[in-house]
């Protein structure tokens, strides 16, 4: 509060002056016709959130899109997840001091929805709380737990490519494929208003993979990178010439800088790949498809192709473990053998836990395991293993995330299933029928904040 002196009295309190709506009026979204910007001009506000229903809707049950601090006496409020070809009234409410002032109602109408736009139906007993992000056709999509597409991004002109997710920094990105066959595929950035924010890929000319990424709140990031040298592998059981691609990891930094980087040329055998796929002119040898930070600050890396997970000090580049496939140190404990294979989604759990996408361990079917480990002694313990009902297998792709109260959320790949199971493996919420490939789900609390609240 400010004070003042007046000519014969103490000083006395100034009152601030309450909050105004001056005007405001409607921004239409060109990315997204299932939001909205309300554009406003206040006095005496710290901030500006807008109420808004459907006409005749009974009195207090507005929605409220979140608060935004003004800039001078402007404020942009973004209204995300609105129904498509509504009508809604909007009203804008400034806050300050204690007070706070609506201004005037504002009749809108949201658009129809593009007509390529994929539409979904789900549903479940007992659905966690929030939304599910995946890529789908040319768009990055969010649902809610009906399947209604509340909000989404389309990537021209080929699509986002298999994987859209959120990530820690509060956007989503994608790595959508350029015509071209010679370029760099680049990771796209985009904030929850539909804006582009930036594009980046791999230091020293690799070629960024589409399979996962870790964009950090500063603006650094994890990145997984397409490195491959002429190698002769006669000796192995392969040709002379033959072009091995192994998967680098790099840690690039806020400015672009390369803080980190990991070659598996420096630390993996040829050969720990098994002898049948190393005969050709091309060797896919290690195919890294997900990787995730631990407590430590350590990498723990899923290479598809050795079946194996890997433990990496992101200081010395060590590998300071390895699990499963022909080089794995782990015993695993009362669990079936294999334990994994062609796995995807790692994800940690705990700081001893992990799970993963079996896609191949049992042929059969695809399943969900979540295991216990202890580095200390080398040993791993199969505690869960979901499958579908009925059974999918899934050869390609897919996703784990961990969710609390032990609650997994599932995607099968190529395998056409979105599920999540409770801690008893009970499927509580999927999406009907035929998702189609869904390489990653990945569920968020919030439209407005998709990184708040969730494991990635």
């Amino acid at each position: 509060m400010a004070w003042a002196c007046a000519d014969e009295n103490p000083l006395v309190p100034v009152q601030p002056a309450p909050p105004v709506v001056l005007a405001a009026g409607i921004v239409p979204n060109p990315t997204n016709v299932l939001s909205v910007l309300v554009s406003v001009r206040v006095t005496g506000a710290d901030s500006v959130a807008v109420r808004y229903h459907l006409p005749g809707s009974l009195p207090g049950g507005d929605s409220v899109a979140p608060a935004v601090a003004p800039s001078g006496d402007s404020a942009l409020v973004p209204v995300l997840g609105l129904l498509p070809a509504t009508g809604y009234v909007l009203r804008a409410v400034a806050f300050g001091g204690g007070d706070s002032a609506a201004g005037d109602s504002i009749p809108f109408a949201s658009d129809t929805l593009p007509a390529d736009l994929p539409r979904y139906t789900a549903g479940g007993s007992d659905p966690s709380p929030g939304y599910v992000v995946f890529a789908a056709g040319k768009y990055g999509l969010v649902i809610d737990n009906t399947g209604r597409v509340v909000w989404y991004h389309r990537f021209d002109p080929g699509g986002p490519g298999l994987n859209f997710m959120a990530q820690p920094n509060g956007r989503y990105v994608a790595r959508p494929t350029t015509p071209a066959t010679d370029d760099l595929d680049l990771w796209v950035e985009v904030e929850p208003l539909g804006n582009v924010t930036r594009t980046f890929g791999c230091a020293n000319g690799l070629q960024a993979r589409f399979h996962d990424l870790i964009a950090e709140p500063d603006g650094g990031y994890w990145i997984m990178c397409d490195e491959t040298r002429v190698m002769d592998l006669t000796a192995s059981g392969g040709v002379a010439g033959a072009r091995v691609m192994g998967t680098a990891v790099q840690h690039v930094g806020p400015g672009g800088v390369l803080l980190f980087e990991w070659s598996p040329f420096d630390h993996l055998g040829i050969t720990d790949l098994d002898s049948a796929s190393r005969t050709g002119a091309t060797v896919n040898w290690t195919h890294g498809n997900a990787l995730t930070l631990d407590g430590g600050g350590n990498l723990l890396v899923s290479f598809r192709s050795l079946n194996e997970l890997a433990k990496i000090n992101t200081t010395t580049g060590d590998v300071m473990w390895r699990m499963g496939g022909s080089r794995g140190q782990f015993a695993f404990v009362g669990t079936p053998a294999p334990a994994f294979l062609g796995q995807h989604g790692l994800r940690l759990a705990g700081p001893d836990t992990l799970v993963v996408l079996d896609n191949a361990g049992d042929p059969g079917e695809s399943r969900v395991e979540r295991y216990v480990f202890d580095a200390r002694v080398l040993a791993a313990r199969l505690l869960d293993s979901y499958g579908a009902a009925p059974p999918v297998r899934a050869p390609l792709g897919g996703s784990v995330q961990p969710l609390p109260n032990g609650r997994l959320l599932v995607a099968y790949g190529n395998g056409a299933r979105v599920e999540e199971y409770d801690a008893t493996g009970t499927v509580v919420w999927r999406i009907e029928g035929n998702p189609g490939y869904v390489f990653r789900a990945q569920r968020i609390l919030s439209l407005y904040h998709p990184e708040a609240g969730l494991a990635r």
